[in-house]
């Protein structure tokens, strides 16, 4: 039986500041300031409270028959706790009615895997953690940061426990093959790769309110039909795209909660649909192919587009920069210093030092905070230097301890 499973993204990055060293006695929130909350409210307010709302009285329509998967970054769930606690309820609903599935990822939504194998398994541990705390969840299936995928990572994530993982399906490697079935990864059928359906998820994320595509406008109903019309040996059609397509990139105008809430009916009214959780899919999918990847891709067929976080000069410095400090911060043993550098991470302050066509879909200068590519890469330099210089004079302080112990011990000892 053919299915559909939804993923909806959710990832909030902390607008940086500089490095504030916390004391027991403050609040461990340090990096807390307006424009954080003001971000979060409104994509509270427009995004998060409506959608979620809606998508439990769906749940209960269709009872147990619709289903869906978060994917949410570990700042964004703190975010979250911190400024819209009642987001979290409503999300704990949702997790309530047994219809509701997250996916692990890193906890920064971070280019780690690329750079330090030991830092991203710390923060894939830290996201799996966070989703056990909050939702009383443990996610199968895996998502890394931007689709960023290859055999390698496959074989990582089998071996530290998870059975699946959901990466972009690129033309160039299915070679005609479909995107809608489960495939193993080299050397391992019992591991099960999600291919997500680009297309269609880019119908709904990019071109629902695009006046000049010769669909529009797309009402469920259609969507529906292109489903329906896939042969019934599907197993299953990955949809992934951003949950803030939903009342922020597509206001309430557009019509798209009311896509959204026709959709479920439009898909069950052909018997042979269901909506499944990827532990569901698993279970009745078992992979029929290789995917095999054995360099790295990402969520665009481009090469240019898969290097948008390091296709420049700017970029691929601060990258090198940020994960050249690792044992620095790792010898503080602190667990502030430890954060801070942890969200120093986000891939989104790379994205933002990008330099591709304002004018494209989805350009990355379309969400910058800052006025420039090359103004977002000074403020960063800035952080990350302050930050570099402090850990720097922690390391001599605490050696220069060290030797004023040891000394004293020998004194002592020679004393006795």
């Amino acid at each position: 039986m053919p299915s559909l499973c939804l993923y909806f993204r959710i990832h909030i990055p902390y607008r940086l500041q500089p490095f504030v060293k916390c004391h027991k006695h403050r609040s461990s929130h340090c990096m807390e300031n307006a424009e954080d909350s003001l971000l979060v409210n409104k994509l509270s307010d427009e995004c998060y409270l409506p959608a979620n709302k809606l998508l439990l009285s769906l749940i209960k329509q269709y009872k147990g028959n619709f289903k869906l998967v978060f994917s949410i970054s570990g700042t964004a769930m703190e975010l979250l706790q911190l400024y819209r606690p009642d987001v979290i309820n409503s999300f704990q609903e949702l997790v309530n009615t047994n219809c509701v599935d997250f996916l692990a990822e890193t906890y920064y939504n971070s280019l780690s895997w690329l750079h330090s194998k030991r830092e991203f398994r710390r923060q894939v541990e830290m996201h799996h953690n966070k989703v056990q705390e909050l939702f009383e969840c443990s996610p199968v299936l895996f998502r890394n940061t931007e689709f960023v995928y290859s055999n390698d990572l496959a074989r990582f994530i089998s071996e530290i426990g998870y059975k699946g993982i959901l990466c972009e399906g690129l033309d160039s490697i299915l070679n005609v093959r479909t995107n809608n079935q489960l495939y193993a990864a080299p050397g391992n059928g019992d591991f099960s790769i999600f291919l997500r359906n680009s297309s269609l998820s880019d119908d709904i994320a990019f071109r629902f309110d695009d006046k000049n595509w010769n669909e529009h406008p797309l009402t469920a109903e259609k969507f529906a039909e292109w489903m329906h019309a896939h042969d019934a040996a599907t197993c299953a059609i990955n949809i992934h795209f951003d949950y803030e397509t939903i009342g922020i990139h597509k206001k309430s105008t557009t019509g798209i909660f009311d896509f959204l809430k026709n959709l479920p009916g439009a898909i069950l009214e052909n018997k042979n649909w269901s909506f499944k959780l990827p532990a569901d899919i698993i279970e009745s999918c078992y992979p029929k192919d290789v995917f095999d990847s054995p360099h790295t891709i990402s969520w665009q067929n481009k090469t240019e587009e898969n290097c948008i976080w390091s296709e420049n000069v700017m970029q691929h410095n601060s990258l090198q920069k940020v994960y050249s400090i690792e044992n620095l911060v790792k010898k503080t043993n602190c667990s502030e210093t430890l954060d801070y550098w942890g969200k120093l991470q986000s891939a989104d302050h790379f994205y933002h030092m990008s330099s591709l066509d304002c004018n494209r879909i989805n350009s990355p200068c379309k969400h910058n905070p800052f006025p420039s590519s090359g103004e977002a890469y000074l403020y960063y330099k800035e952080l990350l230097t302050d930050f570099e210089l402090y850990l720097i004079k922690s390391g001599l302080e605490t050696l220069k301890s060290e030797q004023v112990y040891k000394g004293a011990f020998n004194l002592y000892s020679n004393i006795n």
